[in-house]
């Protein structure tokens, strides 16, 4: 099509537009250029993929302010910094999603991650953005823990039109050029154009979102699923019996439409307690202490940031003293001998209050206890090459019991 003729794509207004972002958002400046524009009558708006092709409509860029179009720029690119097409993926094979709703509800909740933090400061919210409060869901949080939380129906009716393209949500779309189309980058190109925009960021991480930096912290060590696993654990934990410490008439109880004339109150949960019992034996590695140390903010992060309800245990063949966490650098890791979980096991259920979930970071080459503990119990495995014979610092013939059916497991690595 002729420049400048009716229904052609602006690319002065459309390039203006993503100079904007990049004068409002310089950390942002390596992934915003290393987007490959492609003219698109499909797309409601703009899309990309995961190879970092941005289909864009002329039309919406004809009516669209060039303030506006800096914001869709950088909501474009977060869904690929932020790995939301390969995320969307993974929660589809673990929890059984299938069909154009659920990724449509995933492409939702993605936007839900981006745009509670993102504008402001120079970066105009386009109209029609979804944000969490429209949901009546909190901010902060992650896709993952957004899709939890609602289902379509009709407060998302407004949002049918909504498509942010493979790069959102994982599912190809007709338009999609594809791995062998032209102007991709490789799977090398994204992750270079990730750790400079990472490494942007941590540099001066005050001119960057809480969620931002939250995201360059991890871009590089990204934390096992322990939120998938802790989610299951924390929700198991505030359902059972006792996990209510007082009432409150905040909210009152659904019982109440069954007394008329009369409020009752609702039982208000605690948040939960997690103890982390790290293996800190010669078998562990300083590398994978390090992980675990990063596993230990994650976890925090889990249960809300409340670090005063994580507490640490250092333990090789006894249990070193318990740290509460205020930052994970801080705790000394200190060990090196053999290994017997069941110390940490002990000491932990000791605590007052008792911990409502135990996580144990082990190689594995541990004796486990002969009694199930009275909590969720997670346990992340640091990878070993498995034998038929494995070792252990005073009996090469010793052969490690595999954690017990109580636990839930994870391979860290």
């Amino acid at each position: 099509m002729i420049p400048g003729a009716p229904g052609a794509l602006d690319l002065d207004k459309l390039f203006a537009a993503r100079l904007h972002a990049v004068r409002v958002r310089p950390y942002l400046a390596t992934a915003l250029f290393a987007l490959h524009t492609v003219e698109s009558r499909r797309v409601p708006t703009m899309a990309v993929d995961r190879h970092w092709r941005c289909y864009v409509s002329p039309v919406f860029v004809e009516v669209t302010s060039e303030e506006e179009l800096a914001g869709v720029w950088v909501h474009e690119v977060s869904h690929l910094l932020r790995d939301h097409h390969g995320r969307s993926d993974r929660v589809a094979r673990e929890r059984g999603l299938t069909g154009p709703g659920e990724r449509l509800r995933m492409n939702i909740a993605a936007d839900c991650e981006i745009n509670d933090d993102v504008f402001g400061d120079g970066l105009v919210r386009p109209e029609g953005a979804v944000r969490p409060q429209s949901l009546g869901l909190p901010e902060g949080e992650l896709m993952e823990d957004y899709l939890r939380q609602f289902r379509l129906g009709p407060h998302t009716q407004s949002l049918a039109w909504l498509d942010c393209g493979s790069g959102a949500d994982g599912l190809e779309r007709e338009w999609d050029l594809g791995p062998d189309g032209a102007h991709g980058l490789s799977a090398q190109e994204r992750d270079a154009v990730r750790f400079r925009v990472a490494q942007g960021i941590t540099g001066r991480p005050g001119n960057a979102s809480k969620g931002w930096q939250r995201w360059a912290e991890e871009a590089f060590h990204p934390p096992q699923p322990w939120r998938e696993l802790l989610g299951a654990a924390v929700r198991s934990a505030a359902s059972a019996p006792g996990a209510g410490e007082d009432y409150t008439y905040g909210r009152p109880s659904r019982r109440s439409a069954g007394v008329p004339g009369a409020v009752l109150p609702s039982l208000r949960r605690r948040p939960p307690r997690v103890s982390v019992v790290i293996d800190t034996s010669g078998s562990v590695s300083d590398a994978e202490l390090g992980s675990a140390l990063l596993e230990v903010a994650a976890i925090s992060r889990a249960v809300g940031g409340r670090r005063d309800l994580v507490t640490v245990l250092a333990c090789d063949a006894a249990t070193r003293v318990v740290h509460p966490l205020c930052r994970a650098e801080g705790i000394p890791l200190v060990g090196g001998g053999g290994t017997d979980l069941r110390t940490g096991f002990a000491k932990a259920l000791r605590a007052q209050p008792r911990p409502d979930a135990i996580v144990v970071l082990t190689d594995g080459q541990t004796p486990w206890p002969s009694t199930q503990p009275p909590c969720r119990t997670v346990v992340g495995l640091f990878p070993r090459q498995h034998t038929s014979r494995s070792w252990n610092e005073d009996n090469p013939d010793y052969v490690p019991d595999t954690p017990p059916a109580w636990a839930r497991v994870v391979d860290i690595g």
